[in-house]
């Protein structure tokens, strides 16, 4: 059910240091035409890193692991592709319908190509009030059954960060903070929550993953949690929180349609600074996440 780019077939071959990349940035993160020049930068800052890029996505019910530019410029401008999570693997392949990776089957495919590394933007998570509505994101479960080192800005900040994090210690999914002890929140460098673990070199990150496998603890992913070097001004990300948390309310937006909502509401209200983070974000990740792959290779 996979088919693998040319440069990921050598990669492979060769067992030289791939990362992967998730589709949905490109889809639906990031505004058209940009989003298709921000990918690829992103896949020529893997390349110049030291690593080969896999961008993954479905096309007519094909996986690709890896895509050539006109696949890349099929999901960056059809407005017809959706987002398909692990469980829409097999409906999506099997009705021929085409889609964007979210985190969750991103990781899945990763891992199922013998890719260990994946870039991604912010994680999901345990939603605001979930304790209501029971939302939760599927990346949480994902990330402890899929062994791949995932490289993040942390949670995204209008998720319950406390509690994503305290859901992500009950299912043994470790975090390193990347030269820092404060778990990143996405538009913030620190979330206002500590981490226990932090790393300052892509070879202690290298070593940490290769002592997963003599202790039997690598089930799980391992979390890389990369604090954006410009956060957004703390004064207007808080206001914007607080701004569109009052507006889903009174538009009666609820359940999982509350993340989206507050994603459009940020984006459409911080003159472009949500943008200029997001792309930040997804290009240092991607850098660094290459770093790692050609340490562990």
């Amino acid at each position: 059910m996979i088919k693998y780019s040319e440069t990921v077939v050598n990669a492979l071959k060769d067992k030289s240091p791939i990362v992967a990349l998730e589709s949905t940035i490109i889809s639906h993160g990031l505004p058209r035409p940009r989003n298709l020049e921000i990918a690829l930068e992103v896949e020529r800052i893997v390349t110049e890193s030291g690593a080969t890029s896999a961008t993954i996505a479905i096309l007519d019910g094909q996986i690709h692991v890896g895509l050539e530019h006109d696949q890349l410029e099929r999901v960056a401008s059809d407005e017809n592709i959706v987002k398909a999570s692990i469980r829409d693997l097999a409906i999506i392949t099997s009705k021929k319908k085409s889609a964007a990776t979210t985190v969750a089957a991103t990781s899945h495919i990763a891992h199922l190509a013998g890719i260990s590394l994946f870039a991604t933007g912010g994680l999901g998570g345990v939603h605001r009030e979930a304790w209501q509505s029971w939302d939760e994101s599927a990346d949480l479960l994902a990330l402890a059954n899929t062994p791949v080192v995932i490289v993040c800005a942390g949670a995204k900040s209008i998720l319950d960060v406390s509690a994503t994090l305290e859901r992500l210690e009950t299912l043994s999914v470790p975090i390193l903070g990347y030269k820092t002890n404060r778990f990143p929140g996405f538009y913030l460098t620190d979330s206002g929550f500590e981490l226990e673990y932090r790393a300052d070199s892509a070879q202690e990150i290298a070593q940490i993953w290769r002592a997963r496998g003599d202790v039997a603890t690598n089930q799980s992913a391992l979390i890389v949690a990369n604090p954006v070097s410009k956060e957004m001004e703390k004064s207007l990300h808080d206001q914007l929180l607080q701004d569109g948390l009052a507006r889903a309310k009174a538009d009666g937006v609820i359940g999982k349609d509350v993340t989206p909502f507050l994603l459009e509401y940020f984006h459409a209200n911080s003159k472009g600074e949500s943008l200029r983070v997001n792309i930040e974000i997804i290009k240092a990740n991607a850098a660094l996440a290459a770093q790692i792959a050609v340490a562990m290779s």
